[in-house]
């Protein structure tokens, strides 16, 4: 975009001559066009800088094709999902290399449980992301840099106590999870590293993560969140195989996770202070606090972006209980395909994040057609990448089970389970989209009820009754049955709610005449 050399106190600037009209602080400072070199104080070049790339979030915000709008918001994104997803699995695969079920089963039990830190970093993350993209898209910075100053310190405050919570529990909690004898062992190891000490980082690094999503800045975040599962993975086998001793793999796999999410967490703290893009980003504004509105918003929308990944957490926590009743090989099954059916809806929630910022911002501009492109554009690609992953995890079960562990009967169990549940995945994602439609326009409510409906309403339920009726078998077909019932209740609800109200309303608002 530009480019400067420094001399003394002062800056020479290069302005690029590709988008001159992008770029009116270099009329204003050099009194010339755009595409000329000038001189300025370090002053005025920070001033000059702040406002490129204020114009460079404008242009991608309102002005970019939608296609590459959403490239640059979701492809980072996508990456660091895909990463992340590669370092929860690589966990799984390394301590498969055991070929021991009980650690496995261990580690799946754990796995709950850190999903509530997920939901923690949702609550703040998503709830203080979704008002900052919209306060932008308002024009009011100074708000936006109080939201995310009380959304980080919030943010820290509960990680602390999960973690505190975690460490007074920590058997009654993985004994109601349904560890048995063989496991808890285990689990406990993994509990200790990855959730009571490394809590506090977990929840930090994706709250911050979301946080940068909100202001543009998807590469940084996208980068920060790759840079982690990169660690992990390279972690992993030093912690489980070299420097702790047999038998302590599970505990290895805890460190090597704990270690990573530090190092992300310290990195995105740098971005945060470095980067021009990122610096209406505050971790603290003494003496300001954000208005009473904005607190309401910020939890209207966080909460139920906790709540319904909660209900997720919750949902797997039932599977689990009911699998652990049919014994550790089933468990330790459904365990290695719920992290396996990831690949997809990773790369949906990818998406998805992408879409929320580009919607949220459009929403508050009044810019109705191009948030309705945006949404139709992320539906669209993510129902086409769930389609292709149900053929694959047809046709390529049994390698995706044996991948993991080559115990006969976990991978028997496996393919399975993995070929029914799969045929979920479209639907899944169609609920994810419209969750976070509803997050980003700021109408937490709406996505709250539609996670209560899909959880507690058809899944949970229905995981009781057709382990009743059918056992294993009903329950891997459980999550596609209840999906189906959601996806015909979510899109009522869209049409109701958005497309005969909000819809209509902003259509209104443009038609009117200015005063």
């Amino acid at each position: 975009m530009y480019r400067k050399k420094s001399y003394h106190s002062s800056t020479f600037v290069c302005v690029s001559e590709k988008k001159p009209g992008d770029f009116p602080m270099a009329g204003r400072v050099s009194g010339e066009r755009a595409g000329k070199c000038v001189i300025l104080n370090a002053d005025t070049f920070h001033r000059f800088g702040k406002n490129m790339e204020n114009t460079e979030r404008t242009y991608l915000f309102e002005q970019a094709p939608v296609p590459r709008a959403m490239a640059v918001m979701a492809i980072p994104t996508i990456m660091s999902q895909l990463i992340t997803l590669i370092y929860n699995v690589a966990d799984t695969w390394f301590i498969g290399l055991t070929n021991n079920p009980y650690m496995v089963a261990a580690s799946s039990l754990v796995l709950t449980l850190y999903l509530f830190t997920v939901g923690i970093a949702n609550l703040f993350g998503t709830g203080g992301g979704s008002l900052i993209s919209r306060l932008l898209g308002a024009g009011d910075e100074a708000e936006a840099g109080r939201v995310s100053a009380v959304s980080l310190q919030m943010a820290g405050a509960a990680a602390l106590a999960y973690s505190a919570v975690c460490l007074l529990f920590r058997e009654p909690i993985l004994r109601f999870l349904g560890a048995s004898d063989r496991t808890i062992g285990y689990a406990s190891g993994y509990m200790l590293f990855v959730l009571i000490i490394g809590g506090f980082p977990t929840v930090m690094s994706m709250t911050m993560a979301n946080l940068l999503r909100s202001v543009g800045c998807s590469k940084q975040a996208g980068l920060g969140l790759g840079m982690g599962g990169l660690l992990n993975i390279i972690l992993d086998p030093l912690f489980m195989f070299v420097i702790l001793p047999d038998g302590m793999q599970v505990t290895g796999a805890a460190v090597a996770t704990m270690l990573s999410n530090t190092a992300v967490t310290l990195y995105f703290i740098r971005v945060m202070k470095q980067t021009e893009q990122a610096q209406v980003l505050r971790f603290r504004t003494p003496g300001e606090r954000p208005s009473a509105e904005s607190m309401r918003s910020l939890f209207s929308v966080g909460v139920p972006a906790a709540v319904t990944l909660w209900l997720f957490d919750l949902c797997n926590v039932v599977i689990n209980m009911h699998a652990a009743g049919h014994g550790d090989i089933e468990l330790a099954a459904i365990g290695i395909v719920l992290k396996a059916e990831r690949l997809p809806l990773n790369i949906g929630i990818g998406i998805c994040l992408g879409m929320v910022p580009l919607v949220g911002y459009n929403y508050a501009a009044k810019n109705r057609k191009r948030m309705e492109n945006i949404f139709l554009f992320a539906r669209i690609t993510g129902l086409v990448t769930a389609l292709v992953c149900v053929v694959l995890y047809r046709v390529f079960g049994a390698y995706i089970i044996r991948f993991f562990i080559r115990d006969g009967a976990t991978v028997a169990c496996g393919t399975e389970y993995i070929r029914a549940r799969c045929f979920a995945t479209p639907l899944m994602f169609l609920c994810f989209s419209m969750v976070h439609f509803f997050q980003a326009i700021g109408r937490g409510g709406v996505s709250f009820w539609l996670a209560v409906i899909r959880q507690l309403v058809f899944n949970i339920p229905l995981l009781f009754v057709m382990d009743h009726l059918f056992g294993m078998t009903g329950i891997v077909w459980t999550q596609a049955l209840a999906d189906l019932f959601t996806v015909a209740a979510t899109y009522l609800i869209y049409w109701k709610i958005y497309r005969q109200g909000i819809r209509k309303k902003m259509t209104e608002d443009n038609s009117a005449p200015a005063a």
